[in-house]
Protein backbone atom coordinates (compact mmCIF):
# COMPACT_ATOMS: atom_id res chain seq x y z
CA UNK A 1 0.00 0.00 0.00
CA UNK A 2 1.41 3.47 -0.71
CA UNK A 3 1.79 5.79 1.85
CA UNK A 4 -0.77 8.55 2.35
CA UNK A 5 -0.34 12.12 3.04
CA UNK A 6 -3.38 12.91 5.56
CA UNK A 7 -2.03 16.57 5.82
CA UNK A 8 0.18 19.01 4.64
CA UNK A 9 1.10 22.40 6.09
CA UNK A 10 3.47 24.88 4.78
CA UNK A 11 5.50 26.53 7.72
CA UNK A 12 8.35 28.60 5.11
CA UNK A 13 8.35 29.52 1.96
CA UNK A 14 11.86 31.04 0.74
CA UNK A 15 13.12 32.25 -2.93
CA UNK A 16 14.34 28.42 -3.38
CA UNK A 17 12.99 26.08 -0.91
CA UNK A 18 9.83 25.48 0.90
CA UNK A 19 9.33 23.79 4.54
CA UNK A 20 5.82 21.40 4.80
CA UNK A 21 5.26 19.39 7.58
CA UNK A 22 3.18 16.13 6.94
CA UNK A 23 1.68 13.77 8.76
CA UNK A 24 1.75 10.66 6.70
CA UNK A 25 0.02 7.02 6.78
CA UNK A 26 2.01 3.84 6.47
CA UNK A 27 0.37 0.96 6.21
CA UNK A 28 2.15 -2.59 7.25
CA UNK A 29 2.22 -5.54 5.74
CA UNK A 30 -0.45 -7.07 8.31
CA UNK A 31 -2.50 -4.36 7.63
CA UNK A 32 -2.04 -2.15 10.75
CA UNK A 33 -1.64 1.44 10.28
CA UNK A 34 1.14 4.09 11.51
CA UNK A 35 1.03 7.85 11.31
CA UNK A 36 4.17 9.54 11.25
CA UNK A 37 5.04 13.43 11.25
CA UNK A 38 7.73 14.37 8.45
CA UNK A 39 9.40 17.93 7.78
CA UNK A 40 9.98 18.04 4.07
CA UNK A 41 11.90 20.39 2.70
CA UNK A 42 10.54 21.42 -1.44
CA UNK A 43 13.34 22.27 -3.51
CA UNK A 44 13.71 22.72 -7.21
CA UNK A 45 15.46 20.16 -8.83
CA UNK A 46 19.03 20.82 -10.03
CA UNK A 47 22.14 20.11 -12.07
CA UNK A 48 25.61 19.40 -11.56
CA UNK A 49 28.06 18.67 -13.64
CA UNK A 50 31.97 17.89 -13.90
CA UNK A 51 33.13 19.82 -17.27
CA UNK A 52 36.20 17.90 -19.21
CA UNK A 53 38.45 20.14 -21.61
CA UNK A 54 39.14 17.25 -23.39
CA UNK A 55 41.39 18.88 -25.99
CA UNK A 56 43.51 20.05 -22.71
CA UNK A 57 42.66 17.39 -20.26
CA UNK A 58 41.37 19.71 -17.33
CA UNK A 59 38.53 19.70 -15.45
CA UNK A 60 36.47 22.98 -14.31
CA UNK A 61 36.10 23.82 -10.29
CA UNK A 62 34.33 26.41 -8.24
CA UNK A 63 34.95 28.07 -5.19
CA UNK A 64 31.63 29.73 -3.73
CA UNK A 65 30.63 30.33 0.15
CA UNK A 66 28.18 27.77 1.27
CA UNK A 67 26.13 29.22 4.08
CA UNK A 68 24.58 25.67 5.26
CA UNK A 69 28.57 24.58 5.77
CA UNK A 70 29.90 27.69 6.76
CA UNK A 71 32.81 27.50 4.26
CA UNK A 72 33.99 28.60 0.34
CA UNK A 73 33.54 25.16 -0.49
CA UNK A 74 35.07 23.74 -3.71
CA UNK A 75 32.99 21.80 -5.78
CA UNK A 76 31.78 21.39 -9.34
CA UNK A 77 29.53 23.97 -11.11
CA UNK A 78 25.83 23.18 -10.80
CA UNK A 79 22.51 25.40 -11.06
CA UNK A 80 18.64 25.06 -10.39
CA UNK A 81 16.46 23.51 -13.35
CA UNK A 82 14.04 26.15 -14.39
CA UNK A 83 10.37 25.00 -15.29
CA UNK A 84 9.67 22.00 -17.50
CA UNK A 85 13.55 22.86 -19.03
CA UNK A 86 14.99 19.37 -19.74
CA UNK A 87 18.28 18.65 -17.10
CA UNK A 88 20.91 18.70 -20.25
CA UNK A 89 19.60 22.08 -21.74
CA UNK A 90 20.07 23.38 -17.72
CA UNK A 91 23.39 22.17 -17.14
CA UNK A 92 24.83 23.93 -20.01
CA UNK A 93 22.47 27.34 -19.41
CA UNK A 94 24.01 27.24 -15.88
CA UNK A 95 27.61 26.32 -17.34
CA UNK A 96 27.00 29.50 -19.18
CA UNK A 97 25.96 31.46 -16.85
CA UNK A 98 28.13 30.51 -14.14
CA UNK A 99 31.88 29.56 -15.54
CA UNK A 100 31.15 31.77 -19.24
CA UNK A 101 32.01 28.52 -20.47
CA UNK A 102 30.25 27.75 -24.05
CA UNK A 103 30.78 24.45 -25.92
CA UNK A 104 31.75 24.78 -29.49
CA UNK A 105 29.76 22.29 -31.50
CA UNK A 106 27.77 19.29 -29.53
CA UNK A 107 29.19 18.60 -26.21
CA UNK A 108 29.71 14.57 -25.19
CA UNK A 109 27.70 14.36 -22.15
CA UNK A 110 27.66 11.04 -19.72
CA UNK A 111 24.40 10.85 -17.87
CA UNK A 112 26.09 9.55 -14.50
CA UNK A 113 22.23 9.89 -12.71
CA UNK A 114 19.72 11.23 -10.60
CA UNK A 115 20.10 11.26 -7.08
CA UNK A 116 18.49 12.82 -4.22
CA UNK A 117 19.91 15.13 -1.71
CA UNK A 118 18.93 13.55 1.10
CA UNK A 119 15.85 11.76 0.32
CA UNK A 120 14.41 11.68 4.23
CA UNK A 121 14.37 15.37 4.36
CA UNK A 122 14.42 17.09 0.69
CA UNK A 123 12.25 16.49 -2.74
CA UNK A 124 15.81 17.76 -4.46
CA UNK A 125 16.38 15.24 -7.48
CA UNK A 126 20.17 16.42 -8.79
CA UNK A 127 20.91 15.02 -11.94
CA UNK A 128 24.49 14.49 -12.04
CA UNK A 129 26.62 14.30 -15.55
CA UNK A 130 30.06 14.59 -17.31
CA UNK A 131 30.50 16.72 -19.70
CA UNK A 132 33.23 16.19 -22.46
CA UNK A 133 34.17 19.80 -24.50
CA UNK A 134 36.24 18.89 -27.54
CA UNK A 135 36.16 23.01 -28.03
CA UNK A 136 34.67 25.68 -26.20
CA UNK A 137 34.45 29.36 -26.39
CA UNK A 138 34.24 32.10 -23.32
CA UNK A 139 31.37 34.29 -22.82
CA UNK A 140 30.26 36.75 -19.85
CA UNK A 141 28.90 35.18 -17.07
CA UNK A 142 25.27 35.91 -15.59
CA UNK A 143 25.27 35.98 -11.90
CA UNK A 144 22.11 35.73 -9.60
CA UNK A 145 22.10 39.16 -7.76
CA UNK A 146 23.08 37.38 -4.99
CA UNK A 147 25.62 34.53 -5.89
CA UNK A 148 29.09 35.09 -6.32
CA UNK A 149 31.26 31.81 -7.68
CA UNK A 150 34.80 31.87 -8.50
CA UNK A 151 36.19 29.10 -11.19
CA UNK A 152 39.05 27.69 -12.65
CA UNK A 153 40.09 24.90 -14.59
CA UNK A 154 42.41 22.64 -12.94
CA UNK A 155 44.46 19.15 -13.65
CA UNK A 156 42.98 15.68 -13.36
CA UNK A 157 46.00 15.13 -10.22
CA UNK A 158 45.04 18.95 -8.38
CA UNK A 159 40.86 18.03 -8.99
CA UNK A 160 41.39 14.51 -7.19
CA UNK A 161 43.64 16.37 -4.25
CA UNK A 162 40.92 18.91 -4.03
CA UNK A 163 38.76 19.21 -0.88
CA UNK A 164 35.46 18.55 -2.52
CA UNK A 165 32.77 17.50 0.04
CA UNK A 166 29.70 17.44 -1.93
CA UNK A 167 28.13 14.37 -2.33
CA UNK A 168 26.62 15.04 -5.71
CA UNK A 169 30.08 16.44 -6.73
CA UNK A 170 32.14 13.30 -6.12
CA UNK A 171 29.49 11.20 -7.64
CA UNK A 172 30.66 12.97 -10.72
CA UNK A 173 34.01 12.72 -9.93
CA UNK A 174 34.06 9.09 -9.73
CA UNK A 175 32.16 8.57 -12.38
CA UNK A 176 34.87 9.99 -14.29
CA UNK A 177 38.00 8.50 -12.24
CA UNK A 178 36.19 5.07 -13.47
CA UNK A 179 35.96 6.68 -17.26
CA UNK A 180 39.39 7.08 -17.18
CA UNK A 181 40.31 3.85 -15.79
CA UNK A 182 38.53 2.13 -18.47
CA UNK A 183 40.49 4.34 -21.23
CA UNK A 184 43.53 3.59 -19.73
CA UNK A 185 42.99 -0.02 -19.90
CA UNK A 186 41.74 -0.59 -23.22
Amino acid sequence: MPARILSDVTEYTGAIFSVHERRIALTHRNGDRTVITRQVIEHAPCVVMLVHDAAADRYLVEREYRAGSGIYAYGLPAGLIDAHEPPQHAALRELREETGVVPDGTPRIDHVGDCYSSEGMTDELAHISVIHLDGWHHAPTEFDPDEHVESAWVSWRELKRMPITASNSIIAIQHEELRRLRERLD
